[in-house]
């Protein structure tokens, strides 16, 4: 069987990955959090998992590369220089990095880049996302991985056309942008919902997470997926075959 290790073992995500490991036919030979050894946890692992923190990366990456480990990246709030640091990486080991594992968040990225293509630039783009009060970064990383998939379908970036703080006497909404609003409260796992606002009619499509075993599934199915691969960066799109 597959040998996963788990960076950031201690935390929420860390623990739902161990309790789903097995059911999945992998076998978890370990984990390690902050002052963790990374360099042996990649070397006895066929793949790893991280969902840690930012400021770990490069060491992980570092580990990861010189033992020739798969790894998948779940760990949000990511930079411009940690992206850089995992192209770098995916020269030399399969990389997968996503914002969300979840297999129907996937999905809905593909659907909302199709109807931002189709729907074409009169129709308004927003994205509300909920989570728990313990989360740090906002927006959420899926949030913002699905407006990467609309900016896609309009042929533009997201960083072309985020909009991600309104306040005040803000002015009228500028065309082509896509704005984001972010709640957080409670226990909510995650909650997503993209709004393309038309002339007289509103679509309206998103997803709603009720267990985080829905995200350790998926990190898992798509880490074994990853094990075979040769170096390069990956995407959840590729595990579903999208």
């Amino acid at each position: 069987m597959t040998k996963i290790g788990i960076i950031g073992s201690a935390g929420r995500m860390g623990q739902a990955l161990a309790a789903v490991v097995p059911d999945l036919g992998g076998t978890l030979v370990g984990g390690i959090d902050a002052g963790g050894d990374a360099m042996l946890l990649a070397r006895v692992a066929d793949v790893l998992v991280d969902f840690s923190a930012p400021s770990a990366l490069e060491t992980t990456l570092a580990a990861a590369r010189s033992t020739g480990t798969p790894i998948l990246i779940g760990t949000t709030g990511l930079s411009p220089t940690h992206h850089a640091l995992i192209d770098a990486a995916a020269r030399d080991i399969a990389v997968l990095q996503t914002g969300n594992v979840s297999l129907g968040v996937t999905l809905l990225a593909k659907l909302v880049r199709e109807a931002a293509e189709r729907l074409g630039p009169d129709w308004d783009i927003e994205i509300v996302e909920m989570h728990h009060r313990h989360k740090v970064d906002a927006p959420s990383g899926t949030a913002l991985l699905l407006g990467e998939a609309a900016a896609a379908g309009r042929g533009t970036t997201l960083s072309e056309t985020r909009v991600a703080d309104r306040a005040g006497l803000t002015g009228a909404r500028s065309d082509g942008t896509i704005g984001f609003a972010s709640l957080r409260g409670g226990s909510v796992s995650g909650d997503h919902q993209v709004i393309f606002a038309g002339t007289g009619e509103r679509i309206e499509i998103g997803h709603r997470a009720e267990d985080r075993a829905i995200f350790a599934r998926g990190a898992i199915t798509a880490a074994l997926w990853l094990t075979d691969k040769p170096a390069g960066r990956y995407t959840m799109g590729q595990v579903l075959g999208l």
